[in-house]
């Protein structure tokens, strides 16, 4: 049996390196939109760097119901259609500067500019996280929960999931310790391992002091093509 390793995870807005280095680290990295939209999480926000510190830049989204009505981040919808103008607007204010903001500037403008119709959250960040991807090279499979057919249990679910995909391992990031139940991959004679965030090298921003935990588009300015040096999977 060919080995094949996957990650699932639910999809974040222009995300951190760390993000892309575990897409980068598997064969297939499903999209898991199926779980419940969580407030002030990474879904519809990220920071970037700016003179005064870092900052976050969020996609007004409805939250109405997100609780009471267990609604999941592929319903979530956007509340402002004009969300795209502030955000460019203070990404070229903090990274214009930057000594690669001009050969991906018109990549990100137009980028922007196309989501304007969108009234989804999951669509938006698909549309950047698979851009992203492209502008780095990484050329992992890309597909959604909804693909699959989902079974109820935490693990039980991921467990199927990868059963479905063919997965002979199954790369998960270290927050997930808190809830999975290891065994039930042993089970299915998955192996289980936890991708490992630390040990990233510093690299010049705009900025001082120096700030891992930002959006990609920080490594992306600030160093160009150079961007996989600074990554452990690119």
């Amino acid at each position: 049996m060919k080995n094949k390793k996957v990650a699932i995870l639910q999809s974040n807005y222009i995300p951190w390196k760390g993000y892309f280095d575990l897409i980068a680290s598997v064969d297939e990295f499903i999209f898991y939109d199926e779980m419940q939209y969580t407030k002030n999480d990474w879904r519809n926000r990220n920071k970037i760097k700016t003179g005064n510190g870092v900052m976050w830049i969020s996609i007004p989204a409805e939250t109405k119901g997100c609780l009471s009505e267990g609604k999941k981040i592929n319903e979530v919808k956007i509340t402002d259609k004009k969300w795209f103008k502030k955000h460019w607007n203070a990404i070229v204010c903090n990274y214009a500067k930057a000594p690669h903001f001009k050969e991906y500037r018109l990549i990100f403008e137009e980028l922007y500019q196309s989501l304007e119709p969108e009234e989804l959250l999951c669509n938006i960040n698909y549309k950047f996280i698979t851009k992203i991807n492209e502008i780095l090279g990484i050329n992992t499979k890309i597909s959604h929960s909804t693909d699959y057919n989902l079974i109820d249990g935490k693990t039980e679910r991921l467990v199927d999931l990868c059963k479905q995909a063919g997965a002979t391992e199954y790369i998960s990031g270290p927050a997930a310790k808190d809830y999975i139940d290891e065994k039930l991959f042993t089970d299915e004679n998955i192996k289980l391992t936890w991708f490992d965030y630390s040990g990233y090298k510093e690299y010049n921003q705009l900025y001082p002091p120096f700030e891992h935990g930002v959006s990609i588009l920080d490594l992306i300015f600030n160093t160009g093509s150079a961007a996989k040096d600074y990554m452990k999977e690119v």
